[in-house]
């Protein structure tokens, strides 16, 4: 495995995640978070920086199991694959329980759903576009 490559795509990929996330939170689901305002912490007492430190911490386990399942494809295809798996594991173990447990529409609990598959996709077509085993590509 090649660390210095895996340390590679996982900072583009979180410098991709700093500008999708906020493109899709802010602007797209923005009239889906305004109806449920009241579920949601203040502005004032997020813990952005926390946020951010998590998920850059979060791109470099992504994209260590990456390069661990690297099955010497093309980059880009295998990485959309590998982001579309784990986008399906988060939306069955965290989102769908974030429906269960929070007090918000199956419309919001959807569109968080179709969220993390396809940013998961863009995040992983991102790693496999950087990432490269030594030798390079088969």
């Amino acid at each position: 495995m090649n660390f210095g490559r895996v340390a590679a795509a996982a900072l583009a990929a979180w410098v991709v995640y700093l500008g999708v996330s906020p493109l899709v939170n802010n602007v797209l689901l923005a009239d889906l978070y305004a109806q449920h305002a009241r579920v949601f912490r203040p502005q004032a007492e997020m813990n952005v920086a926390f946020g951010l430190a998590a998920a850059l911490a979060g791109f470099f386990v992504f994209a260590y199991a990456y390069a661990k399942g690297y099955e010497g494809g093309a980059g880009v295809v295998e990485g959309l694959r590998f982001g579309v798996v784990v986008g399906l594991l988060l939306a069955a173990f965290s989102v769908a329980w974030n429906y269960v447990v929070l007090p918000v529409s199956g419309a919001l609990a959807a569109a968080w759903i179709v969220d993390v598959i396809v940013e998961m996709a863009i995040y992983g077509a991102v790693v496999g576009l950087v990432y490269r085993p030594r030798g390079g590509r088969k």
